[in-house]
């Protein structure tokens, strides 16, 4: 199985999208709520994808054949069956599979050092390691993030002394920097290919 661990903001919700969600909500009438509210039915809940980057996206899921497990904290605010419903509802050709499990419940006591540094780049790294290590059928995979999950970036910021891998981050990494372009930046589609090759 070929899997593309998918972070949403930053990825196909990009910058111009962001707010989206508040002017949806306003048309739906209902009182002001936060993102995290599922009193808000799921077509109002998000911001809208970026339509270029889901075509990109589309593009790699055909031609890679691969799925797609969710990585993004949007998968704290829905759960899988209306993630699904939502990226299809924003022209993804696939739902997704999974998400990936919540770091303070696979590496408790990591947690309990790190939950007040906001390390979200290494706490996301280790919740899609954990994903592959214990889904043996995968063949290929790769992140897409805006977060910079990098061997190199997190070595550079965590050691062994941190309590922590002495070479955290993903080797199977996209990094999209600019939140404006997302997986539609130039060469983006080609590094995201290469891994599922």
């Amino acid at each position: 199985m070929k899997v593309i661990f998918l972070d949403n903001d930053g990825v196909i919700c990009l910058a111009s999208n962001w707010g989206s969600r508040h002017k949806k909500q306003k048309k739906w009438g209902g009182r002001k709520l936060s993102m995290t509210s599922r009193e808000i039915p799921m077509e109002y809940r998000f911001d809208n994808f970026d339509k270029k980057a889901v075509k990109v996206l589309n593009q790699i899921l055909e031609e890679a054949g691969a799925e797609i497990v969710v990585s993004s904290d949007w998968r704290y605010h829905a759960n899988l069956e209306e993630l699904g419903d939502y990226y299809e509802s924003q022209g993804i050709i696939k739902r997704p599979i999974a998400v990936t499990d919540r770091f303070k419940d696979i590496f408790p006591k990591e947690w309990s050092s790190l939950r007040f540094r906001a390390d979200l780049e290494l706490e996301r790294s280790m919740e899609i390691n954990h994903w592959v290590e214990n889904h043996p059928d995968v063949t290929h995979w790769v992140a897409i993030d805006d977060l910079d999950m990098s061997v190199d970036y997190l070595s550079n910021h965590f050691s062994a002394k941190d309590g922590s891998d002495s070479k955290p981050g993903l080797t199977n990494f996209v990094h999209t920097p600019r939140s404006n372009e997302g997986i539609k930046q130039s060469g983006m589609k080609e590094k995201v290919l290469k891994f599922l090759r």
